[in-house]
């Protein structure tokens, strides 16, 4: 007979976010990192055009009003103006809008984990980014680059706010399932970049 789903309490909603999602965010990694999006800055539009069509699609959860009482800094978190800033410093068009979303307050909670952890860990790609590229926060780069307070912080306060939301127990598989979501979104756009750049499919899927 199965066991019933142990209840997990809002403090440790984070740290379950990360157990539960470890996998297909390693792998997510390793397909994008198959770009090779740092070996010229035509390679780095495609790594470009992956991050602005996911950040398109979520920017409206960034101005969602729910939301914005339990992260009071959320607006000023919504990276999309850095990333078209970063395709026009480079001469690069925008692709097509993907469209955005329309979620239930705890399903966009792990959407924004998501969006937020990438910029967690963005610090390697940053660096990345000026050793080989010749960019930065100023041009070329600018979503990429830390918080002024630091990521870590920022990460942290975030994930504070992440784990204080009161949600009904039920709600805490939807919340992991809206990041799942959000690493297939990202998955997507990954392999339609090594599609069109005529990668292998099992480059395009880090394996």
């Amino acid at each position: 007979m199965p066991m019933p789903a142990a209840v997990h309490p809002a403090t440790d909603r984070a740290a379950r976010l990360k157990a539960e999602t470890r996998q297909v965010h390693e792998q997510l990694d390793q397909a994008i990192m198959a770009l090779d999006p740092f070996r010229s800055r035509d390679h780095y539009a495609r790594f470009l055009r992956i991050q602005w069509a996911f950040h398109v699609r979520i920017a409206p959860l960034y101005a969602d009003e729910g939301l914005a009482r339990l992260f009071p800094d959320l607006a000023a978190r919504c990276r999309l103006s850095l990333i078209e800033a970063d395709l026009t410093d480079l001469g690069f068009a925008k692709p097509e809008a993907p469209g955005t979303i329309s979620v239930e307050p705890a399903e966009a909670l792990g959407w924004l984990y998501v969006a937020e952890g990438s910029n967690l860990g963005a610090a390697f790609l940053f660096k990345a980014a000026q050793k080989s590229l010749d960019l930065g926060e100023s041009f070329g780069a600018r979503h990429l680059a830390g918080h002024p307070e630091g990521r870590a912080l920022h990460w942290r306060q975030f994930t504070a706010a992440l784990d204080a939301a009161d949600l009904a127990p039920t709600d805490e598989e939807v919340v992991v399932d809206g990041a799942k979501k959000a690493f297939a979104f990202v998955r997507v756009q990954v392999e339609m970049e090594a599609s069109a750049a005529g990668l292998p499919a099992t480059s395009a899927r880090g394996i």
